[in-house]
């Protein structure tokens, strides 16, 4: 183990350059604001980047599912050029954005039909009802798409700034015995639960891709931290017309989701996962130096990290490159398996089936 000396000294700049946007970043993603909701007459708890997106969607609304057919289109058929060598991109960027595995290939293409359908309205009803592909095509699209806009130009203000870095070292003594995760992933459920989990999802992935994470921590982030946002409670709740229930219900699902995110990391499936790292790189070392607090390291690396910051020119390269990858990568796989999974809850039985043994349950 590595020893550093443990006293440094640090200017108002270096300080500056790490903890503004990192609070920019932490009150744009996590802070609960109220917004007024019409449809239940009273106000809700939202985040500022949910709030501009509601503002914007609500005022070009209209528009959206028409740019979100070019999107899905432009994702297929890129991808259909690419995969058949039609087209070889020089950029390794473009390429990676557009040459998939057959998996996600076959859903690009299934989401280009599916939302053409939908929006001229032509083809089985099971397919382009207000249910399933309407549904996904003009209430869900229409958000994500804002938000993915906003979420990725402005994801680097989490990422690049030492924020992650900071936390990090902070938490590690608890993530990881608690949750078998690396102390930076403590970012990830913050977002995730006090903000929306589609931006957890984003952090997360964008993490996974950098080499921070695991398959089997990315995992576990996803599917563990990612279920239970404010945004998505109040969805849940208005749904049953409870509403005015949020606290109590909000604190029990919190109490629920931290028991379920120790135990089911350490089952199957999850738990069959194996660490393998992104272009097999190395293990995340988050290790203390010898003479060094939790404290002084962390406010190191995140100082660091801030310092070796490229500017606005690469901040801004970054922010568009990561909504593309939001835009092409993740609205066709909602519009494919979504309509998929509505039509089926819709027009078969299998989800009462399955829904049979809870009924005594509940």
């Amino acid at each position: 183990m590595k020893e550093i000396k443990k006293t440094r000294s640090y200017s108002l700049e270096q300080y500056a350059k790490f903890l503004i946007p990192s609070i920019i970043g932490i009150i744009i993603f996590m802070l609960p604001v109220k917004e007024f909701d019409p449809e239940i007459n009273q106000d809700k708890v939202t985040i500022p980047i949910a709030f501009v997106a509601s503002f914007i969607q609500n005022h070009i609304g209209s528009i959206l599912p028409g740019f979100i057919v070019l999107v899905l289109i432009v994702s297929a058929v890129g991808s259909l050029l690419v995969k058949f060598n039609i087209v070889k991109p020089k950029s390794a960027y473009v390429r990676g954005l557009f040459d998939q595995t057959p998996v996600w290939f076959i859903t690009r293409i299934l989401a280009m039909i599916f939302v053409l359908m939908s929006y001229f309205k032509v083809g089985p009803e099971f397919i382009i009802s207000k249910d399933t592909g309407n549904f996904i095509l003009n209430n869900l699209l229409t958000t994500l798409l804002v938000i993915f806009v906003f979420a990725g130009l402005l994801l680097p203000l989490l990422l690049e700034f030492g924020l992650l870095e900071f936390v990090g070292t902070l938490l590690v003594k608890f993530m990881r015995p608690i949750f078998t995760l690396p102390g930076r992933s403590a970012v990830d459920c913050f977002t995730s639960w006090l903000g929306d989990g589609t931006l957890g999802v984003m952090l997360t992935a964008k993490q996974y891709e950098d080499g921070f994470y695991s398959e089997r921590e990315a995992a576990i982030i996803s599917t563990t931290f990612s279920a239970v946002s404010i945004t998505f409670c109040l969805v849940v709740l208005k749904q049953v017309d409870l509403a005015n229930l949020f606290v109590p219900y909000y604190i029990t699902i919190c109490a629920v989701g931290v028991i379920c995110a120790i135990i089911i990391p350490r089952i199957p499936p999850l738990s069959m996962k194996k660490d393998k790292y992104i272009n097999d790189g190395e293990v995340l070392d988050e290790s203390i130096p010898l003479g060094e607090t939790y404290f002084s390291w962390g406010l190191h690396k995140a100082i660091s990290k801030a310092e070796g910051h490229e500017g606005i020119v690469k901040f801004m390269e970054n922010g568009v490159k990561n909504a593309l990858d939001m835009w092409i990568g993740v609205l066709p796989v909602v519009m494919g398996f979504g309509t998929i999974a509505l039509a089926i809850s819709n027009y078969t039985p299998i989800f009462e089936i399955i829904g049979q043994p809870f009924i005594p349950l509940l």
